[in-house]
């Protein structure tokens, strides 16, 4: 029976869970998060969103920018978009249901293009309306063919012309082209913010962001050449290879801030003072497109579990009786994956809007630490999401690995995502190295374990997870300063137990996040279910950890025994609401109905 674990299991009345306020907390995103969120899910409940794979690459290349037009009609102010870290990632989050290119050319448009360009307060106001009206298209490059994670040592240069008041931007070699971003013809005229290393004189003064215009109607401009690369996984976007041949840039072109303001006789004044630190502050904007990037999968791995769990009560199979048919949904060994992933689903939600949230209302003594909460939510989210796509296509069988049926791209677009905007392992590297000494350690458990606990108290699970965090923290602390060698041969002495750490407090943050929303849940039904799903969570991230548990006397042996035991039952208790925890996804139904998977029967081969 359903029962409520807010600490410990009781029977009690079958209490069901109701989709349409589990979706209201779901995307309770901010004072305005259901507007937000009710805008893009409406935009892609149009025609224009529907699942196609009729098309040639070059024209679903087409495609994702007329998707992005129709997006901005949906816009009121462009400008007030691109300030609202939150309604850029419910953009991406709903684009991301149904075309990860949209999502990946909406984001460099918006955020990456136009947000640097607004964040730049200092220079003469420049006219955007074209950029705004999508006229010309906006792109970002920054990263080059070898130069990915380590971008601040990119090797393409913007000589200042003193004599002329210009800049001479210029790829000097191979090394230096940029990589990877969308500079085809596809989508019609575009223009670039271009990160380029800064010379004034004899002067190397860092890596600087500049306007460049890179095509009009007819093609690319002079001095620019752009070279398509292969087709890569997951929904197609116009990835090129792009350089510089001495193209000369105005005066204007120049994105100022804190970082650095060049003067009229070169000489540059800055606030920031490294040169590293000036690269990072000019591209800030990607904390943000880690936001969104984060988004993205999560609108697609909700995709994903939506179309399994609902294949999973449509497909049905030979039953233990003869002549019988049962739904997939009845094994255990099907319903049971597709919980612990939903579980992990609405961790991941809750998880990012507590981030989002976060990131907006952080006070600027705070940014460092904010930021790197982002990136760690960023590498666990779409990690996760990774998982749960390659999950629900597992569980949709030969026919998910059909394109039409609008699961095989999910898997690989998370795979991007892992990749973009800081590639996932090395800024959790990042974070962890920081984490050693700049993060204050869990408490120390009060007591070791008595037996007496339930492992469906919430507040016990939490312990568990912070006792966690704290042995991977003291461990991290001794393996780097028992490293020998030089900082890199303590780092790697280290690095293993300092992921951990990263891991673990994000799992705990999420943990966090979730119980928060469960508090906000009224109806008993909802509340109940939403509270066994936390548990299921939790128990899901406990159980790798343990025998660490079970050494640091957080956990006894015979709890640590009945770990498979109580998932059992939790999974028993809310495999009857699987489809209602899914639904409240909100994943429109134009797009469910349009794929050939979901429709009672396969006319043709099309169809598979």
């Amino acid at each position: 029976m359903p029962i409520n674990t807010s600490a410990h299991v009781q029977d009690g009345p079958r209490l069901t869970p109701h989709a349409g306020e589990l979706a209201g907390i779901l995307f309770r995103d901010g004072v305005t998060g259901p507007d937000l969120h009710s805008t893009w899910r409406k935009a892609i409940s149009t025609d224009l969103f529907r699942h196609r794979t009729d098309l040639h690459v070059e024209e679903r290349w087409q495609q994702s920018y007329d998707r992005l037009r129709a997006l901005n009609e949906e816009v009121e102010c462009v400008q007030d978009l691109v300030g609202n870290p939150r309604a850029l990632a419910a953009l991406h989050e709903w684009t991301s249901v149904v075309d990860g290119a949209t999502a990946t050319v909406a984001g460099i448009h918006y955020n990456l293009f136009l947000g640097s360009l607004l964040d730049d307060d200092v220079s003469p106001a420049r006219d955007l309306d074209e950029f705004t009206a999508l006229a010309i298209t906006g792109t970002f490059l920054c990263t080059e063919h070898a130069h990915g994670n380590d971008a601040a040592a990119l090797e393409t240069t913007a000589r200042y012309d003193h004599d002329r008041d210009e800049f001479v931007l210029h790829t000097p070699h191979r090394g230096a082209q940029k990589y990877m971003p969308n500079t085809s013809p596809a989508g019609g005229p575009k223009s670039a913010v271009v990160a380029a290393r800064l010379l004034v004189g004899d002067r190397d003064e860092g890596v600087f962001l500049f306007l460049t215009p890179l095509s009009d109607g007819q093609g690319t401009l002079p001095g620019i050449t752009v070279t398509m690369l292969p087709d890569r996984i997951g929904s197609p976007v116009d990835h090129c290879v792009t350089s510089f041949d001495h193209v000369r840039l105005p005066r204007t072109a120049l994105l100022q801030g804190p970082h650095g303001q060049l003067a009229a006789q070169g000489t540059l004044a800055s606030a920031v003072g490294s040169p590293r630190k000036r690269f990072l502050h000019a591209i800030r904007r990607v904390t943000v497109g880690k936001l969104c990037m984060s988004a993205s999968t999560l609108g697609g791995s909700r995709a994903a579990l939506a179309i399994a769990v609902r294949y999973a009560y449509l497909r049905h199979i030979s039953g233990p009786v003869t002549g019988e048919r049962i739904p997939l949904a009845a094994h255990r060994s099907h319903h049971g994956r597709l919980l612990s992933c939903t579980a992990t689903a609405y961790a991941m939600t809750f998880l990012h809007r507590t981030v989002t949230e976060r990131w907006i209302t952080h006070r600027p003594e705070d940014r460092e630490e904010t930021e790197r909460l982002v990136a760690m939510a960023k590498g666990w989210i779409t990690w996760q999401a990774r998982d749960i796509t390659i999950e629900s296509r597992e569980r949709c069988g030969a026919r998910a690995l059909f394109p039409v049926n609008g699961l095989a791209e999910f898997t690989a677009n998370a795979d991007g995502a892992i990749t973009a905007e800081g590639d996932n392992l090395a800024i959790w590297c990042k974070a962890g190295a920081e984490m050693i000494f700049g993060h204050v350690a869990a408490p120390e458990p009060d007591e070791a374990a008595t037996g007496q606990e339930s492992l469906t108290d919430p507040a016990f699970l939490h312990r568990a997870l912070a006792a966690t965090e704290r042995h991977w923290h003291l461990t991290a602390r001794r393996d780097i300063r028992s490293g020998t060698g030089d900082a890199l041969g303590r780092w790697n002495h280290a690095s293993a137990a300092a992921l951990a750490l990263v891991e673990t407090y994000t799992v705990g943050q999420a943990a966090d996040a979730f119980t928060t929303a469960c508090a906000q849940v009224t109806e008993p039904g909802t509340r109940a279910t939403l509270e066994d799903l936390r548990t299921l969570f939790l128990l899901d991230r406990l159980a790798p950890h343990s025998g660490t548990l079970l050494a640091e006397r957080i956990f006894t042996a015979e709890q640590v025994r009945s770990l498979p035991d109580t998932v059992r039952d939790l999974t028993t208790r809310l495999a009857p609401h699987l489809a209602t925890l899914t639904e409240a996804f909100a994943v429109p139904e134009e797009h469910l109905a349009s794929l050939p998977i979901l429709t009672p029967q396969t006319s043709s081969p099309r169809d598979s």
